[in-house]
């Protein structure tokens, strides 16, 4: 199974839909748990129904630094959970370098994650407050 960055892998702005998951595999957002209406509601309409792993931290609270290692940590917990993450599909060069390190300890790769980094200019990286509304 693989696991999807939502802005700028699965949404890519102004309507436009990016890669599309597999019915097996998981989102790992670096969104706060404030927007799970918001993001239910844009997945659905795009026909997106995968399990969601979203930020804990408030709105205000995240960053891309702490989406990064949200997404790390879900990772290894997936993997630890007896779930192979084979590819983590990322737009964020940030959080894809908190991500790549969090895999390798001391040198030995501890999980199999790869991160597939989509890189493009047509989202922003920054926090950005994801409507309830449609």
């Amino acid at each position: 199974m693989n696991s999807f960055d939502i802005d700028g892998v699965i949404l890519l702005g102004e309507g436009l839909i990016g890669v599309h998951p597999g019915p097996r595999d998981v989102i790992i957002t670096g969104r706060s748990v404030e927007e799970f209406a918001a993001t239910q509601r844009q997945l659905s309409a795009a026909g997106i129904f995968n399990q969601i792993f979203f930020n804990p931290l408030r709105f205000d609270q995240k960053t891309r630094e702490s989406s990064g290692a949200h997404k790390a940590r879900t990772l290894l917990m997936l993997y630890k959970s007896g779930y192979n993450i084979n590819v983590h599909f990322e737009d964020d060069e940030v959080q894809a370098k908190i991500i790549e390190e969090a895999m390798v300890v001391d040198g030995v790769r501890i999980a199999p994650t790869t991160v597939v980094r989509l890189v493009h200019d047509l989202t922003e990286k920054e926090n950005v407050w994801h409507s309830p509304k449609l």
